[in-house]
């Protein structure tokens, strides 16, 4: 089936663009010496791709249609950032955290709808999506209020921010998205 296809894509592009956004915060971790511009380059370029692939995500049709169901929406917002991170480098690294922030806590809200959500659907992992929501969500909070203008603090909570969200998103789409034909073998796609 053809959009059995498409999820299987989407969900590979989603696994594989979580796992760059947890080993961006590894490396912010580690080296949070880098300049704000390097950081902008990556970091925006990887907000833009995550966008078009969560826009693909909304765009397939997956059984529960849970994982993807605000990402329209949030697609385009991160399209947005990630190019105003890739065209705007000169800006200091607290709007960036700021942005980064807002992204995070706004998704870890979602995703704790999409954890109840998946409770109510019977998704035996739905507690997974719900204890990886409440932590980011947290971290984007005190992001996005930052307690230090120290770069090297902001730079080190920036990257446990991305390493949660990106294991966030990781736990999401592994517990949640679906096919129908893995399902229900007997539904017919009328495409």
């Amino acid at each position: 089936m053809k959009h059995n296809q498409t999820i299987r894509s989407v969900r590979l592009a989603y696994l594989l663009l979580s796992a760059g956004v947890c080993l961006l915060g590894v490396v912010l971790i580690a080296a949070p010496e880098i300049s704000a511009r390097v950081l902008c380059r990556l970091g925006g370029g990887l907000l833009a791709l995550f966008g078009v692939v969560k826009i693909l995500g909304y765009c397939s049709r997956d059984l529960y249609r849970l994982a993807f169901q605000y990402d329209l929406a949030f697609g385009i917002l991160l399209i947005i950032l990630g190019c105003l991170m890739l065209f705007h480098t000169a800006p200091v690294l607290s709007l960036i955290c700021a942005l980064v922030g807002f992204w995070v806590l706004l998704d870890g809200l979602l995703k704790i709808q999409v954890a109840i959500d998946a409770h109510r659907f019977g998704l035996g992992k739905w507690w997974l999506i719900l204890a990886g929501a409440i932590p980011s969500g947290i971290l984007g909070f005190v992001l996005l209020f930052r307690p230090s203008e120290n770069v090297r603090v902001l730079t080190v909570l920036l990257g446990v921010s991305l390493v949660a969200e990106g294991v966030l998103n990781l736990i999401t789409v592994l517990t949640a998205v679906r096919r129908t034909q893995k399902i229900f073998p007997e539904i017919i796609d009328s495409d």
